[in-house]
């Protein structure tokens, strides 16, 4: 027996030898090799993201996640262009950027969050109350100093100095923009006609920064700032935010609570391609400049392997990774949106074939 074992195993080594000589193939089983699935977009959502890909990654051995936190107008370029697995936007594509598209793609909703008004300002205490449209009047630069009538108004017997306002506003394509100037549009006709939403708007006047973190090191490094950004960038980096006097008359800061209110109704208004706009919701306790964010995921997957890795992921990543949603500061996606959103990703396939 242990002849023939032998026999067999030298048998083997010369077939193989004379395979290689002769340019033949050989029929071995494939060697697992490690999936790499790439993305690009938001910033906005970018704590959650990098949370979520971390955890999956760690249960699912050989699946590896490359994001790129480049803004949504990047994220909206690169998932049209091909040259990622996702992208990742907090402004639902238009019509005009879908119709560019190769082919049909999925807004998958993630997460809800709220855009919060940060201001650098020594010696004023958070929870500075600002109406829209004293916002929108900083914003046009119409309101130049911190204790003009308007803002002093709001602020009884709080010390404001005389000191400029310095406004600060991304400076690349982003999503965190159009949730911004979505609300500006949605508080003022005059903002509306004149300078309008989008990822990207021609400001009246301000400083750029890049990403979430570039506008929140703007207003961190210069005295008299004022901006916008993602609420969680705004509790990591420690800053100060308004209050914000929502539809209902009340004032409210940026907050878990008050983001889930306004995320309340998001269930019953959901549209079938999940593209809600959130700001100004109604409630008392609602925060007026709430937003979804989305992955953009395509209907018909080029890669099967990395088609079938992405809707493992979102799959978890819309039921047990909503569980991470809370801690840093995002309200999660409704659960009856969640069912819409699971018959939509049974839907992705690859040459016909579901990879749910």
């Amino acid at each position: 027996m242990r002849n023939r074992l032998k026999a067999l195993i030298v048998f083997a080594g010369v077939a193989l030898a004379i395979a290689a000589v002769l340019g033949l193939t050989w029929a071995l089983p494939a060697m697992s090799a490690d999936v790499v699935v790439t993305g690009a977009g938001a910033t906005f959502p970018y704590p959650l993201y990098s949370k979520w890909f971390y955890e999956y990654s760690n249960s699912h051995p050989g699946l590896k996640f490359n994001y790129q936190s480049i803004g949504s107008g990047g994220g909206v370029k690169q998932i049209t262009a091909g040259t990622v697995d996702f992208g990742a936007t907090d402004a639902p594509m238009t019509e005009d950027e879908l119709a560019k598209l190769p082919g049909p793609i999925f807004h998958v909703p993630t997460a809800i969050g709220a855009v919060a008004v940060v201001y650098n300002l020594g010696g004023v205490a958070g929870g500075l109350k600002i109406t829209p449209d004293v916002l929108v009047d900083i914003y046009f630069g119409k309101i130049t100093k911190w204790n003009d009538p308007r803002v002093a108004g709001l602020n009884p017997g709080v010390k404001l100095p005389g000191a400029d306002i310095v406004v600060a506003h991304r400076s690349d394509g982003s999503g965190t923009t159009d949730i911004f100037t979505n609300y500006l549009s949605a508080v003022s006709t005059e903002w509306r006609a004149k300078i309008g939403r989008g990822k990207s708007v021609n400001w009246p006047v301000g400083l750029g920064g890049k990403g979430n973190e570039g506008v929140a090191g703007v207003v961190k490094q210069t005295p008299g700032a004022i901006g916008y950004v993602e609420l969680a960038y705004a509790m990591q980096n420690r800053m100060t935010a308004a209050a914000l006097r929502n539809r209902e008359g009340n004032f409210v800061l940026p907050t878990l609570d008050a983001t889930s209110a306004a995320a309340a109704g998001a269930a019953k208004t959901m549209p079938a391609d999940f593209r809600l706009t959130l700001v100004d919701a109604p409630g008392k306790n609602s925060y007026g400049i709430c937003g979804l964010t989305w992955l953009l995921v395509y209907k018909n997957q080029r890669d099967e392997a990395k088609g079938k890795a992405l809707v493992g992921f979102l799959k978890w990543a819309i039921r047990d990774g909503q569980k991470m949603n809370a801690p840093l500061l995002y309200a999660p996606i409704p659960k009856p949106v969640v069912e819409k959103v699971d018959q939509a990703l049974r839907q992705v396939n690859f040459r016909g074939k579901s990879l749910y």
